[in-house]
């Protein structure tokens, strides 16, 4: 399942997503991700989701990779989706012992299980066809105007690429060391809660060990590559703006618009 672990990944291919400016991606993402938030309307979604399956088809990587990541975030779907079905109130459809199944609950859980899972999946699509470089360079940009109040611009973006570029390298190194540990007799998935927490600990200890290991291995290079700072480097590759990037921020604005219009004719038709 750790390996199912799809974001902080690039797949390298050639598609009209992968040669998009960093930009357009990343600030693409982030209005998605607020506009599936914003529609409240099973019509938004489907808007949303039609749009979602646009860009995977013009992304070229495969569907299939897509939904995989699915599998590491289902446990914390349910826990949601179990949450807002017996815990809201309202009108009762179905009772089970002391716990109620409600019409507004069933509605609720049904837009988180849909929102959480357009939300994972649109993040995965930016991370999949963006090189940590770009995505570094992009957050730089983008976080340009807070160097006004004396934010560290350059060293932000930078730790928030290495921290989205080690997921996928701690779930890997996770992998290996839990088949390691089941080789030599340990056991994750049997006995009670207090049980499966000890038995972490010899997961848990190597894979710090592990963690700080690269860490340090890293600053070591960046520091023997005479690495300090953003301030006065230049760029092999500058961003520039393309015409392929506007007809984005065109495609992305008649997203939002097409989304919450059909917000509003859901509500208007009473459907």
């Amino acid at each position: 399942m750790l390996r199912d672990i799809t974001l902080g990944q690039y797949y390298q291919t050639e598609s009209v997503i992968h040669r998009l400016d960093p930009r357009v991606k990343l600030g693409g993402t982030l209005l998605y991700i607020v506009s599936l938030f914003v529609f409240g309307h099973f019509l938004g979604y489907a808007v949303a989701a039609l749009f979602l399956a646009m860009v995977i088809r013009l992304s070229h990587v495969p569907f299939r990779f897509m939904v995989k990541g699915m599998k590491a975030i289902l446990f914390l779907m349910l826990i949601t989706v179990g949450f807002n079905l017996f815990l809201t109130p309202g009108e009762e459809l179905v009772s089970l012992w002391k716990l109620s199944v409600t019409r507004e609950g069933v509605r609720t859980a049904v837009n988180m299980a849909v929102r959480l899972v357009m939300l994972v999946i649109g993040s995965s699509v930016m991370t999949l066809t963006t090189t940590p470089n770009n995505l570094t360079d992009g957050m730089e940009r983008m976080l340009g105007p807070l160097r006004v109040f004396r934010v560290p611009v350059h060293e932000v973006a930078m730790m928030m690429s290495i921290a989205l570029r080690f997921i996928p390298i701690l779930m890997e190194e996770t992998d290996k060391i839990m088949k390691a540990q089941t080789a030599r007799g340990a056991d994750f998935e049997g006995g009670n809660i207090v049980q499966r927490a000890k038995a972490l600990v010899p997961l848990l200890v190597p894979l710090f060990i592990s963690a700080f290991r690269r860490a340090n291995d890293l600053a070591m290079a960046m520091e023997a590559r005479c690495y300090r700072g953003g301030e006065g480097r230049t760029k092999m590759k500058p961003l520039v703006n393309e015409g392929r990037d506007k007809i984005a921020y065109l495609c992305i604005l008649l997203y939002l618009a097409a989304g919450i219009g059909a917000g509003y004719l859901g509500r208007f038709l009473g459907i």
